[in-house]
């Protein structure tokens, strides 16, 4: 490792590890590397550290990603560990201790007995077997398991295999998205398939509401062993069967059909096997064009469904419009296939700048009942009333969208021939309405009000309270935006010494806490937990809002509970300039669990002020200092810094963040409702049940009240 990775985990500067270099005759010599290089061993660092009474300052997880950083890409380390995180996440803290404290040819040795012991369940790991020089990534691999959990460790390793696979285009279903797509099947679904399964969210969903026997497939071996590995640990008594390959060309279960299919498969392939695959028994609803690769999965999860099972696909917007796949639209409804199209609101899902969809599809049923409509749901019709940048456009609240799908297709399937639409947000539409030159599937483009459907006086009433509404913000945000005495610290910035979160805990300033992951040791695969506290999500820190999360966000056997006075960081980056990484926790946030991808800051406030605290730990310099990776950016808390100051100037500070924390609130509060003002009256305008204002004064419509004009 370098000097600069001793620093990281460490918790110093790397200044601070050349003077431990010079300073300290014990300090462990190069294994490697150059002169000003200089190369050293993970195990004799840690070691030297831990002599010195220097705990790390990096999380299990950072040290875990060092140690697989160390062996060098192709070393394939990574791959080798999925089975062993299975096999050790049995075993108590204290025992993973004890493993970690064997010599290193007998911890290799238990490494590779206990992956063979998996050979059964997770792809390829009877082909495990450690060199001697890996026992350090093993050993941190068993502290990750110990201190973060098992789904933690899991992460960590797809994130370094993937890496080394370059796998473009590999992205994690959403746990909300998951739980919503598994709650779309019908309560009974017992077998399930996915035959593009990734990371396995979307099985390990199917398992929480009761799914049993589970089928998964995916052609990049890191995901298949990582789905393995998922459900070993999400749904312990589930029978499982996954395997590596492509499900298109190699399907790996070609005489298994299933109560349920659920799959958010590859988009815009155009390598399918359009050619070879083109008298493929699987296409009963014609020929997949060579550009619509999503169409051929949706063949291929229908032909794996018994009569009158159910998929659930996760899909792209144009696969509901594009000319080339017309035909096979039209085959789908004909046939009665198509039972509902859900569109999803943008950023619900990767790719995040577009608005995904969920189609519902039912093999039909010899001799079942005629089906003659389709369900569409405008998912996106709430986002649409924001404006982009604004919270609104930024998060999806997941439980209203939940609701509204949920509720929506269970008034459908329960009385199809008599569902009542609903406005603007779902609509039932008949075949023949559906079957014309185009067969657009679009959701917004059937469920859109019109004007017959618009009450002229509720549409007057709406905009009168939403103008008085913004006419109360705009005043609190002129409040808030006051100047309030700011005053330049000097001719220079001031100079402060600093201690990292990792010193202020082992000095009792402060508890680090962080949120148990569902597929924690423990979880027993159960259906998803009906909660009565409200949980805490890290999309309600970025975006201000109050407690959103649902049960998808935590492991509920082992939250962690918010306290007022909390100070809350998300262990993740990113979301825009405009989203929070930090937050003090109010009365609202009080009682709620913590959801997963938080840090739980609780300082000791006679030595601490919360909002001192969680103001210099937001500072975007220093989240930057503190965070690794690329594609998803982790904060490790242990390595952010915090001035040295007494407790009182701490409280001027603090009332300084406090205060720039509601200018944030305030203005992302005006900018929602101006936003949602002005798509109203648009909407009231354009559909002809407003009419413009009167135009005081005598003056032209298209006189600006500044013009002079008489």
């Amino acid at each position: 490792m370098t000097a600069a990775e001793i620093s990281r985990i460490a918790g110093v500067t790397r200044a601070t590890v050349s003077n431990w270099r010079r300073r300290h005759d014990d300090f462990p010599a190069p294994s490697a590397g150059t002169e000003t290089s200089p190369l050293y061993d993970l195990s004799a660092v840690q070691t030297w550290l831990r002599g010195r009474g220097h705990t790390s300052a990096a999380s299990p997880a950072e040290e875990l990603r060092t140690a697989l950083r160390l062996r060098g890409p192709g070393s394939g380390v990574a791959a080798r560990l999925f089975p062993l995180a299975a096999a050790a996440s049995r075993h108590t803290p204290e025992e993973l201790a004890d493993l970690a404290a064997l010599p290193d040819d007998q911890l290799i040795a238990r490494a590779a007995k206990s992956a063979d012991e998996l050979s059964a369940t997770v792809p390829e790991a009877e082909r495990v077997r450690f060199g001697p020089d890996e026992a350090d990534a093993v050993r941190a691999l068993l502290g990750c398991l110990r201190e973060a959990g098992p789904q933690a460790a899991v992460d960590v390793l797809a994130e370094r295999e993937l890496d080394e696979e370059a796998a473009s285009g590999v992205y994690q279903t959403p746990e909300e998205l998951a739980l919503l797509m598994a709650r779309l099947l019908p309560p009974d679904s017992t077998r399930v398939l996915d035959p593009a399964c990734g990371s396995g969210t979307l099985l390990a969903a199917a398992a929480r509401q009761g799914a049993r026997e589970l089928f998964g497939q995916d052609s990049l071996p890191v995901q298949g062993r990582r789905t393995a590995v998922r459900l070993l640990l999400a749904a312990p008594e589930a029978e499982t069967a996954i395997r590596v390959g492509d499900s298109l060309r190699d399907d790996a279960f070609p005489d298994v059909t299933v109560d349920s299919v659920l799959c958010n498969p590859p988009f815009a392939d155009r390598d399918w096997g359009h050619d070879e695959l083109a008298y493929d028994p699987r296409w009963a609803y014609g020929l997949p064009p060579r550009f619509e690769s999503e169409l051929a999965w949706v063949q291929h999860a229908l032909a794996h469904l018994e009569p009158g099972g159910h998929a659930v696909m996760l899909l792209p917007p144009a696969l509901a419009f594009r000319s080339s796949g017309r035909r096979v639209r039209a085959e789908l409804i004909r046939g009665g296939a198509l039972r509902a199209v859900v569109s999803l609101p943008a950023r619900a899902a990767y790719p995040l700048h577009i608005g995904l969809q969920i189609w519902v599809l039912q093999r039909p049923e010899l001799g079942g009942t005629d089906r003659t409509t389709v369900l569409f749901v405008d998912g996106e019709s709430e986002q649409r009333d924001g404006a982009p940048g604004t919270a609104s456009a930024a998060s999806v609240d997941w439980r209203e969208l939940t609701d509204r799908v949920l509720g929506q297709w269970a008034a459908f399937t329960s009385a199809p021939d008599t569902y009542a639409d609903e406005p603007g947000v779902a609509r039932a539409v008949p075949f023949v309405d559906l079957l014309d030159d185009v067969v657009d599937v679009t959701p917004a483009r059937h469920v859109r009000a019109t004007a017959a459907d618009i009450d002229p006086t509720a549409m007057a009433r709406r905009v009168d309270d939403l103008h008085e509404q913004l006419a109360g913000e705009v005043a609190e945000l002129a409040a808030s935006a006051a100047s309030g005495g700011w005053r330049p610290a000097g001719v220079s910035a001031r100079q402060w010494r600093t201690a990292t979160v990792s010193d202020l805990a082992r000095g009792g300033a402060v508890t680090v806490l962080r949120a148990a992951t569902p597929g924690a040791r423990g979880s027993k695969g159960s259906s998803t937990p009906a909660l009565e506290q409200p949980v805490l999500a890290a999309r309600d820190i970025a975006a201000g809002s109050p407690p959103s999360g649902t049960a998808a966000d935590i492991h509920a056997d082992a939250a962690q509970t918010v306290a007022a006075g909390d100070v809350l960081v998300r262990a993740v980056a990113g979301g825009g300039d405009a989203a929070a990484m930090t937050r003090v926790a109010d009365d609202r946030d009080a009682g709620a669990l913590l959801g997963q991808h938080i840090h739980l800051l609780r300082p000791d406030p006679a030595r601490l002020d919360p909002w001192f605290l969680a103001g210099f730990l937001g500072a975007e310099d220093n989240i930057a200092s503190a965070s690794t990776g690329s594609t998803q950016v982790h904060v490790t808390p242990g390595r952010l810094r915090v001035p040295l100051l007494p407790v009182e100037e701490q409280r001027r500070y603090g009332e300084a963040f406090r205060r720039v924390h509601e200018l944030r609130a305030a203005v992302r509060r005006t900018a929602d409702l101006a936003a949602g003002t002005a798509a109203t009256l648009t909407t009231g305008l354009t559909a002809g049940v407003l009419l413009p204002p009167d135009v005081p004064d005598g003056r032209k419509p298209t006189d600006r009240p500044d013009s002079g004009s008489a």
